[in-house]
């Protein structure tokens, strides 16, 4: 089956569904699965991943694990 009939035969069974939580489940699946980005080496980020990163990225925030705008700018100057 080829991509478009795929896409087809996946959009008419959901028309058909009546459950919310099913709907729901469908689109946590979604929502997981779908890219919302990419990083700056191009590598696809769905949104359960970009969210891991914003997370660890807070973490680290709070844990003082970061460098000033002036100490990054020093240590550029020696690349």
């Amino acid at each position: 089956m080829d991509l478009q009939n795929t896409k087809l035969n996946v959009l008419q069974k959901i028309m058909t569904v009546t459950k919310p939580a099913l709907l729901d489940k469908i689109n946590d699946l979604l929502d997981q699965e779908l890219t919302v980005g990419y990083t700056v080496d191009g590598e696809p980020l769905t949104l359960k991943k970009y969210n891991e990163r914003l997370e660890k990225g807070e973490e680290q925030l709070k844990s003082g694990e970061l460098i000033s705008q002036e100490d990054l700018e020093r240590e550029s100057e020696n690349w």
